[in-house]
């Protein structure tokens, strides 16, 4: 597996397996200097949390920008802070440098109202040992008499100055201009993308506040890519990452042969030659026995021969499977912050990256609900889960810390599970798994439950299937279709028909007809409950919720008319 988010030294744009690999620009700085907003300048959307409290950003933060019909990535940084040895400011300088190191240019933002400050000059030593091109914004020049200050930055003897106003954009075009100048690239067309690849799978990994998530999202990609601290609430952002997982095929069932082979490696055992045994005879060879060995030797020659061959051609086999391009799941994970309940979330920046969270389900595909093993499931966990089942994500629960869970017996995960259901009746139908972000425990079970989830809830039924379904499971003589059952197990409310209208998450109308007027009617939430039941078991929407959609047709008594329900 691999993950992409920027290039090496070049600044030219590069194609590798179909896709255009863009340059990448730094954004860098000290704290509070004006980067986040800078940066949702550049990208034309709000991707980082904005606010008057210094150090909200902590992880490096992704983004594509095009200017002057090209196009090239953005990272946001938090702000550096060389000598401070706390844990948060010494994270934060470490995601600095790493996107100090793939970067191809450096926009170094500064704040022109404040002048140079000595971690100014601190970071301008920094930026110099790099090597890489520094372009600097000197931020915050809302008035003329901050862009003639503007100009005392020049003394660092960096290639450019660049007054501007990040917030209301003034002069960004400017500093945009000198940057594309340097990226010998054109527009890169979407055309270049591969066509043949799966679609993108976005996955949010979502919970309380320190019960693992980022912990998680760093296991799942091999390296630090988000800062992990015991403190709740380290992450801010949502943070966006590309990673790229290897599809297989399906190997399920053995072949005859291949049970056979393994079963000789099992046993440690081999077929006996016929020949040593006729050897270990007693008594004198004769002249037939003689030309019967000879024989025997002619035909084990020619059998060495053709598995030879056969070994050649499986090696030849072997090596033209090894060239085929292998094709690779994408996915997007997104890291979110700890979600608390409003009561208590106190700073500004807090609620916003609460926002952020619940903003990152709703383009999320498959949500993984992160769930702490050793504080077990609380009313909270529950709480999450509902945001992800409204926003339509398919549902994942990984347990996580299973390895600090002390005194584990044979029916300990039973027990945790039951409790769990319990607690989470909403979700008898998504999958549970223990995990340990910390030791790797299981966690490459996830992705490809979320690649079965997620082309369950992309699955359509046709209509032939819907009616086979409908009259096995709902037109049946005693199957449950009313609020209230009358003799004969019939009721007065009718299900004519259900039809699938959409996907993503799978989505049914159903068509019903009589019954009762008032607040009475429509369909009962326990028979909503067994359609959804039957639909799942029947067509396999593993992990995915279904959407059902009620239209009712008046009888003709009441006139011809056609409302709809949502359930």
């Amino acid at each position: 597996m691999s993950t992409s988010e920027g290039i090496g030294s070049d600044a030219k744009a590069r194609t590798t397996k179909g896709r255009v690999v863009l340059p990448l620009v730094t954004i860098v700085g000290r704290p509070n200097v004006g980067k986040s907003t800078l940066f949702n300048r550049m990208v034309g959307e709000r991707r980082s949390i904005v606010g008057d409290e210094p150090g909200i950003t902590r992880d490096r933060i992704y983004g594509e920008a095009e200017w002057a019909g090209r196009r090239f990535k953005v990272v946001d940084t938090g702000g550096i802070v060389p000598d401070d040895e706390a844990i948060i400011p010494l994270n934060i300088l470490k995601q600095a440098e790493t996107a100090i190191q793939d970067a191809v240019a450096l926009v170094w933002v500064v704040d022109a109202r404040a002048g140079m400050t000595p971690l100014d000059e601190e970071l301008a030593r920094l930026l110099r040992s790099t090597g890489k091109p520094v372009l600097v914004a000197a931020n915050k020049t809302d008035a003329v008499r901050f862009e003639a200050d503007a100009g005392e930055f020049y003394r660092f003897g960096f290639e450019g100055v660049y007054p501007l106003a990040a917030e209301h954009g003034d002069g960004v075009g400017d500093l945009l201009d000198a940057l594309v100048a340097r990226f010998d690239i054109a527009a890169a067309p979407l055309e270049d993308a591969d066509k043949d690849a799966p679609r993108e799978i976005r996955l949010a990994i979502i919970g309380r506040p320190n019960v693992g998530k980022s912990s998680l999202l760093n296991r799942l990609l091999g390296e630090e890519r988000v800062i992990v601290s015991p403190l709740a609430g380290t992450t801010r952002d949502a943070v966006d990452t590309v990673l790229e997982w290897p599809l297989e095929d399906d190997d399920d069932e053995a072949t005859a042969t291949d049970v056979n082979v393994m079963t000789l490696m099992d046993g440690d055992t081999s077929p006996t030659d016929a020949r040593e045994v006729e050897d270990a005879g007693v008594g004198t060879p004769t002249l037939e026995s003689e030309i019967s060995n000879m024989e025997s030797d002619i035909s084990d020659m020619e059998s060495e021969t053709s598995n030879l061959k056969s070994a050649e051609s499986a090696s030849s086999d072997l090596k033209s499977a090894e060239s085929a391009p292998k094709r690779v799941q994408q996915f997007r994970l997104i890291d979110t912050a700890g979600i608390r309940r409003k009561g208590k979330t106190g700073e500004m920046a807090e609620k916003l990256s609460v926002v952020m969270a619940r903003r990152s389900l709703e383009r999320a595909d498959v949500a993984v609900v992160v769930v702490d093993a050793i504080e077990g499931v609380t009313a909270l966990d529950a709480h999450i889960a509902g945001y992800a089942l409204e926003a339509g994500c398919s549902i994942i629960i990984a347990v996580n810390k299973w390895d600090a869970l002390l005194n584990k017996e044979t029916g300990t995960p039973f027990e945790f599970e039951r409790n769990l259901r319990d607690k989470m009746k909403f979700l008898d139908w998504a999958p549970v798994v223990t995990i340990s972000a910390l030791t790797g425990q299981r966690v490459e079970r996830l992705l490809p439950l979320a690649i079965r989830a997620n082309k369950a809830r992309n699955n359509r039924v046709s209509t032939s299937q819907l009616n086979d379904f409908f009259e096995r499971a709902i037109d049946a003589p005693r199957a449950p279709s009313a609020v209230a059952p009358v003799k004969g197990g019939r009721s007065r409310l009718r299900v004519q028909y259900v039809t699938q209208v959409g996907v993503r998450p799978p989505t049914f109308i159903v068509f019903t007809a009589g019954g009762l007027s008032g607040k009475n009617s429509g369909l009962h939430f326990s028979y909503e409950r067994y359609l959804q039941n039957r639909l799942r078991e029947e067509f396999d929407f593993f992990a995915t919720p279904l959407r059902l959609v009620e239209r009712h047709k008046r009888e003709k008594g009441g006139g011809r008319g056609k409302g709809g329900r949502s359930k």
